[in-house]
């Protein structure tokens, strides 16, 4: 942008000797691209020539009490107004701003300059209000709903930074051409096009950002866009958006206003867009009628904070930026811009282990330079930079310059705003939780692990789980990577901007965060759709520490679980209502009411699941299938939560599962330390009746309940109607926990495979049985006799049935580990029965033997003792006792 300083329409005329506004020039228009960095300079520049009295900036004013917190140390940008609905406040819409927006710069400039600063664009209250008024069925706000997407409130970038910022139906102006009033127009890329490029970005970087401000020639660019804008909209109207006629009209009463006032001395920093609009000759009248019958919503404003990321994000709440951390660079660096950024380039790469020398920042500047010369560039803009970094110290590799591109080039910038800001009372009281636990908001995403014996983690991880019941997903659980325990927790955190909208939504289920989440979890309760919601929002109270909320849940509770049928929702509901009783030890929560309606619930699921299991298609079947391996589980957790010799509460937080042999280890009580095997199916086996973590029941009974589902496993075992998944799944089951023995298992399996059985079923029996991930292939591995006759049956399937059956077979196989694949196909290449198996390890037998070896078990017994810090000082009985144990689980 080169043109004269002389403006067509009686705008700014030029500069005078001093580098002054000729007399009655009208207001200084400063035009801008929000986030621009060279904008930015120019604004800074061209406030400090001409020295206004008063400072208009493109906002909504509602936010006019705010800008002195702008001066606060505490405020560190990006950050962004907010402005919410206050009765509904998920409505909201943002206005961002970086330490490289123009605005910013002219905020920052009035308050160190003493001059007064004021917000002219259309108020929040009338923005707000025309979401609603458009018919959207949610509230505006949310990412990637265009109701809410109100970035920026001005096209001066692209027109999608003007969505849902006008009135609904307004019509154009009489002067403009009806054939453009639909058009929707970037103004960067017409211009881009006429200048010749095929990136807006590149060019506005190469006029503007790379365009020194020289003395005496401050206002030039602000005069020479003006012209541009103005011939873009004599040639496309509004761009396609209408309601920049309400706005703009608002913006004009603003600025006569502001005239009265202060005089002529008005500097008005707005989008480039704008600005034509704002010069253009109209009445009082007018501008008046066209705010005529505007909607309106009760509406609050405060200061949040803002990332980079969000910054650089084309919808929802993101104002398009594809580059903000360059943009902070450029707008921050004083000198060199390109050396700096290479050399921290550097530094980034050196932290990841990369081999990266001041040599190869040499040579990058010195190519990025070439590559600007040779494309007829002023100076290297970011694609010579990026250029240069992936030629010179990446070795041409896109996998380090990923990551350049989301620490640098993108970047992981988080806002502050001080506590002086305006906020709805519950995010008064997270700020104050959050600086108790040491909790910081962050916006790059981290890991955080917790051990709930320590009582700050246990309080951080109620926080999180409340705040994911109100919405507010600022942690995500995952799976722990050093324990399974159940006192240990692993969260993934990261804080969007998004998260202060969902605070100031939750803000009316309470005043508080605990209060919030306890109103929360009590009306989900009443408005869950089925059972299985419920047992959810049960667990979920427990994990949040909810005591208040927990009698209504429990109730609403057991009322569904007594009215639904539908054994498959009982089923589905189980597990997790079990899993919720390991928390009474962990986290210290009583838990007898959900003990009680466990067991109710397990005998009903025990009563319905075998007539349930009748007659049901291949998927249905499958879908059964699943339902048994989760009650499987909750019942032989729900036995050992009961058990009265598991480690007391607080000892390690949990209690090893029972092994398969059927039988568990139990503490002995005579004080001498000894330990006695005490057989899972005979509940009568333990004389002693104690409390379980709920404290409402004593053990027997519930142990009583795995009997009892043993029970129901034989039934679904031998049943000719029940699809044979299930039966081979029933029958596994059984095997694993000692109450089928081998030769029985084996004599099941050869009668389902005889040739009277049809192949799919049998298909179908043995992906239940050694399939859906069960470790199946280890059973096949360890016991030749199970293999041989799979192997038999399938050699000897006919031919035109083995088309129907191989998919089948495929899939329950494919899930297999490799070198489970790889063992069995060397078993069957050799064929069982062969000495040198590869199972046995040249045991000479095929499969395990009858016994366990005790010679192979003794030699890992000193390493297992070492492992668990077993001492060897105590008395010989209570060793002998412990190596006998250690022998069980070696063998």
């Amino acid at each position: 942008m080169d043109g004269g300083g002389v403006s067509g329409r009686g705008g700014v005329t030029g500069l005078g000797v001093h580098g002054g506004r000729e007399a009655g020039a009208g207001p200084l228009l400063l035009g801008v691209r929000h986030h621009g960095p060279g904008s930015a300079r120019s604004v800074r520049a061209a406030l400090d020539a001409a020295r206004p009295r008063v400072v208009l900036i493109e906002g909504p004013p509602e936010a006019d009490a705010l800008i002195p917190l702008a001066a606060e140390e505490d405020m560190r940008p990006p950050v962004a107004l907010l402005a919410h609905a206050v009765d509904e406040p998920g409505r909201s819409a943002f206005w961002p701003l970086a330490e490289f927006s123009p605005e910013w710069v002219a905020i920052r400039w009035a308050l160190d300059h003493e001059v007064p600063a004021r917000f002219i664009d259309l108020p929040a209250t009338h923005t707000l209000a025309w979401g609603r008024d458009d018919g959207d069925e949610g509230p505006a706000g949310r990412p990637g709903d265009p109701a809410g997407e109100i970035p920026e409130t001005s096209p001066s970038e692209a027109p999608s930074d003007a969505h849902g910022t006008g009135p609904a139906g307004e019509d154009a102006a009489e002067d403009e051409p009806a054939a453009h009033v639909a058009v929707r127009v970037d103004p960067l890329g017409v211009l881009a096009e006429a200048a010749g490029y095929d990136d807006p970005e590149r060019w506005w970087e190469d006029v503007v950002e790379h365009r020194g401000t020289a003395r005496g020639d401050l206002f030039e660019p602000f005069t020479v866009l003006e012209e541009a804008m103005g011939v873009l909209r004599e040639t496309y109207g509004t761009g396609g958006h209408d309601r920049d006629l309400v706005r703009e009209a608002y913006m004009r009463l603003q600025v006569r206003a502001a005239q009265r006032e202060f005089g002529e001395d008005v500097a008005v920093v707005c989008g480039a867009w704008h600005v034509p609009a704002l010069r253009r000759k109209s009445t009082v009248a007018a501008d008046k009628a066209l705010l005529k019958g505007l909607p309106k919503v009760k509406a609050d404003m405060t200061w949040v904070p803002w990332t980079y990321r969000r910054l650089s994000r084309h919808s929802g709440y993101g104002a398009g930026i594809d580059s903000p951390g360059w943009y902070g660079h450029l707008f921050g660096a004083p000198d060199r811009p390109v050396e700096r950024w290479l050399t921290k380039v550097a530094g980034l790469l050196r932290d990841e282990d990369r081999i990266v020398s001041s040599a190869h920042v040499i040579e990058a500047v010195r190519l990025a330079e070439t590559l600007a010369a040779m494309r007829g560039r002023p100076l290297p803009g970011l694609s010579e930079t990026t250029d240069a970094v992936r030629a010179v110290m990446c070795e041409g590799s896109d996998v380090p310059l990923a990551l350049v591109h989301d620490r640098l080039v993108v970047g992981d910038v988080l806002g502050e705003v001080p506590q002086a800001a305006p906020a709805v009372p519950l995010q008064r009281d997270l700020d104050r939780i959050q600086r108790r636990l040491r909790l910081k908001p962050e916006a790059l995403e981290r890991e955080l692990e917790l051990d709930l014996r320590k009582e700050n983690d246990a309080g951080r991880s109620r926080l999180l789980h409340r705040l994911r019941l109100l919405g507010v997903a600022w942690g995500e659980p995952t799976a722990s990577r050093g324990s399974t325990g159940t006192f240990r927790e692993t969260w993934r955190l990261r804080w969007e901007p998004e998260l202060s909208v969902r605070v100031a939504e939750a803000g009316v289920w309470g005043t508080t965060v605990l209060a919030a989440a306890t109103a929360k979890a009590e009306a989900d309760a009443v408005s869950a759709s089925g059972l299985g919601d419920v047992t959810a929002l049960a667990e979920r109270c427990l994990l949040a520490d909810l005591p208040d909320a927990l009698p209504t849940v429990m109730q609403i509770l057991a009322d569904r679980a007594a009215l639904d049928a539908d054994v498959g929702h009982l089923a589905q509901a189980l597990p997790a209502l079990v899993r919720s009783l390991r928390y009474g030890d962990v986290r210290g929560t009583g838990t007898g009411a959900l003990t009680e309606v466990a067991a109710g619930l397990a005998e009903r699921v025990f009563v319905g699941l075998p007539p349930a299991c009748a007659a049901l298609d291949a998927e249905a079947a499958e879908e059964m299938r699943r339902h048994v391996d989760a009650v499987h589980g909750a019942v032989g957790l729900l036995g050992e939560v009961a058990d009265p010799g598991q480690d007391p509460p607080g000892a390690s937080g949990q209690r090893d599962g029972v092994p398969p042999g059927g039988s568990a280890t139990v503490p002995g009580k005579d004080g001498q330390g000894a330990a006695t095997a005490v057989p899972e199916q005979d509940p009568a086996a333990t004389p002693v009746s104690g409390p379980d973590a709920g404290g409402d029941a004593p053990a027997p009974a519930r142990r009583g309940l795995r009997g009892r589902w043993q029970a129901v496993l034989k039934v679904l075992s031998l049943r000719d109607t029940v699809p044979g998944v299930i039966r081979g799944r029933a029958v596994r089951l059984l095997l694993d926990d000692g109450e089928l023995a081998q030769d029985e298992a084996a004599r099941l399996m050869s009668l389902v495979l005889s040739p009277g059985t049809a192949p799919g079923d049998a298909a179908a029996w043995i992906e239940g049985f050694v399939g859906g991930g069960s470790g199946g292939g280890m059973l096949l591995v360890h016991d030749e006799r199970l293999l041989g006759l799979v192997d038999a049956w399938l050699t000897g399937v006919p031919a035109e049935a083995f088309t129907d059956v191989l998919p089948l077979l495929r899939r329950t196989f494919s899930a297999y580990e490799p070198g489970v694949r790889r063992t069995l196909g060397e078993l069957v290449r050799r064929g069982p029965g062969r000495r040198g198996s590869a199972a046995g390890a040249g045991a000479g037998i095929p499969g395990f033997g009858a016994d366990l070896d005790g010679d192979r078990a003794d030699a890992v017994l000193p390493v297992l003792r070492l492992l668990l810090g077993l001492d060897d000082d105590r008395d010989d009985d209570a060793t002998n006792a412990d190596d006998n144990d250690l022998a069980g689980v070696a063998g």
